[in-house]
């Protein structure tokens, strides 16, 4: 789904975007609109958070994309900083990345939760250097983000990037865990994606030049939609593109393989920063964070909030508490 690049504040559930537009495909398009996005992006008073008081740190502006997940990394990185004495200011939900990359380099904003991966190929202008090594690819960003005065701090283990799943019947019927487990078995199951899949070198090409995986059939559905899900449920496919923190994974009783050959590009979650307001001590909250998020955390909380209908400052509140941050 596409990001709109409408300003919002975060007041509940909302409808699951993702940047993605297909095929590893979080890399947003053109940059054409930045400047405008930036004045379109008129300071929108989102509520703040923490201590206002003589006891403040100072105040940061923590901003999110227009998808449930970025609100919730927004909301789980600002409520550390407030317990750790910052005053937070959210705007959630802002926008595409030509909203908020642009907002960041102006100092409307200070901080927001990027993707290793896709955010170089934003700030390089699609150069196609982002590769599977989420460290090379955050220390690449970095090389991009100086001359504009932002940094990008050390990237989670959490990703939200493409990935490929199979049903727990499958996955314990030939023992799988990782991509090349199905080299040997290629010839046996039926790969489904969309329908670009068969000539995207992260899809089909690339399972078959890096894994050396040779599927019996490719049926084509939709990107990680309906379609997928219902194929999985009627067994006409065995492996199927998702993305790899969907919230609905554990209900549909999915798996996602591990990439262990690292096809697909580090879209790893990373907090990004005005320079001007990554002090050591941000850094260090913010750090200490990503040390601690995975993937399955990510799929838990998204899950919570698209599925269960909870409020994404709740499930980062619930979080925070499950880390040892109180409130």
């Amino acid at each position: 789904m596409e990001e709109s690049s409408q300003t919002h504040c975060w007041t509940g559930q909302t409808q699951r975007g993702k940047e993605n537009s297909s095929m590893n495909l979080r890399i947003d398009s053109g940059r054409f609109l930045a400047a405008l996005a930036a004045l379109v992006f008129v300071a929108t008073a989102c509520g703040s958070t923490g201590n206002g008081g003589p006891t403040s740190k100072g105040t940061l502006t923590v901003a999110g994309f227009n998808f449930p997940e970025s609100s919730i990394l927004a909301e789980i990185y600002g409520q550390a900083l407030a317990h750790d004495g910052y005053t937070i200011t959210y705007k959630l939900l802002l926008g595409n990345r030509e909203v908020v990359a642009p907002a960041l380099e102006s100092g409307q904003i200070d901080l927001y939760p990027g993707y290793a991966a896709t955010d170089l190929e934003y700030y390089n202008k699609g150069a196609g250097e982002a590769n599977g090594d989420a460290a090379a690819t955050t220390a690449k960003l970095n090389s991009h983000l100086q001359a504009l005065g932002l940094t990008a701090l050390t990237p989670s283990a959490a990703v939200d990037q493409n990935a490929f799943a199979v049903t727990t019947d499958t996955q314990k019927k030939y023992n799988l865990t990782k991509l090349s487990d199905l080299a040997p078995i290629g010839g046996q199951l039926t790969l489904g994606a969309g329908p670009e899949c068969p000539t995207r070198p992260f899809c089909q090409p690339g399972l078959q030049k890096t894994y050396g995986i040779n599927f019996k059939a490719f049926k084509p559905l939709d990107t990680d939609g309906p379609l997928t899900r219902a194929a999985f449920k009627n067994g006409s496919i065995d492996v199927g593109l998702v993305f790899s923190s969907d919230g609905d994974l554990n209900s549909l009783s999915l798996v996602v393989l591990q990439d262990d050959k690292h096809l697909e590009n580090a879209d790893n979650v990373v907090p990004i920063l005005r320079q001007a307001a990554a002090s050591t001590e941000v850094a260090t909250v913010l750090n200490a964070i990503d040390a601690k998020l995975t993937t399955a955390d990510l799929i838990t909380l998204n899950s919570q909030v698209s599925s269960q209908h909870q409020d994404a400052d709740a499930v980062a509140k619930a979080w925070l508490q499950q880390h040892n941050y109180s409130s």
